[in-house]
């Protein structure tokens, strides 16, 4: 769900800076040593679902599992999403460095709702898993609504592609939701202590 450079207008871009930029002030603050290893690996995995992704209008879908690093990583979810958009940007010519901030915002700020939203139902085993579905479908549908609004915001004339942008990450939402469900279920299996780490 890269915006592509040359689209959103200068007060756009520059709200998106300023807002990206505090949060991954933030979120860097509230990195712990023991911390480091889950969120390096968490971009990573935000880097390579992003790889793979269809062009739509001046923007694209695909997977970026930000609902997942949403409800492991809070506030950290901001650095995690901006280095791996801004390796994105600059090995893959995805979005554009312009747009970074803007990118950065639309992507982790559902992120982070999804962690205060659904983090407290996480250490039950009976919600976590609607927990987890619900933290992945509503990151997308957040995501989609936040570069929709940049999109509005910067030209009436984007309306539509922005209104296509949500229907076409409706599928992407759902399978998104199965994603972070199941992953978080495994997660707790085989490394429980992941989960209770904590980041805002």
């Amino acid at each position: 769900m890269h915006i592509s450079e040359g689209i959103l207008s200068a007060p756009v871009l520059i709200s998106g800076g300023v807002v990206a930029a505090i949060g991954t002030y933030i979120g860097l603050k509230k990195i712990e040593l023991e911390q480091v290893m889950p969120v390096a690996l968490l971009s990573s995995a935000f880097f390579v679902a992003g790889l793979i992704h269809v062009p739509l209008g001046p923007g694209s879908v695909h997977l970026m599992l930000i609902g997942l690093l949403g409800v492991m990583l809070g506030w950290a979810a901001f650095p995690a999403i901006l280095i791996a958009l801004f390796l994105q940007t600059l090995f893959f010519q995805f979005g554009g460095f312009a747009v970074l901030g803007v990118n950065t915002v639309t992507m982790s700020v559902p992120a982070l709702c999804c962690y205060y939203l659904t983090r407290p139902w996480m250490d039950n085993p009976k919600t976590r898993p609607a927990a987890a579905f619900i933290a992945g479908f509503l990151a997308i549908l957040m995501a989609s609504l936040l570069t929709s609004c940049a999109l509005a915001l910067t030209d009436t004339g984007f309306t539509a592609a922005a209104q296509l942008i949500i229907a076409a990450n409706v599928p992407v939402m759902i399978i998104e939701g199965c994603i972070t469900m199941f992953t978080v279920g495994f997660i707790a299996k085989v490394q429980p202590e992941i989960l209770h780490l904590k980041y805002a």
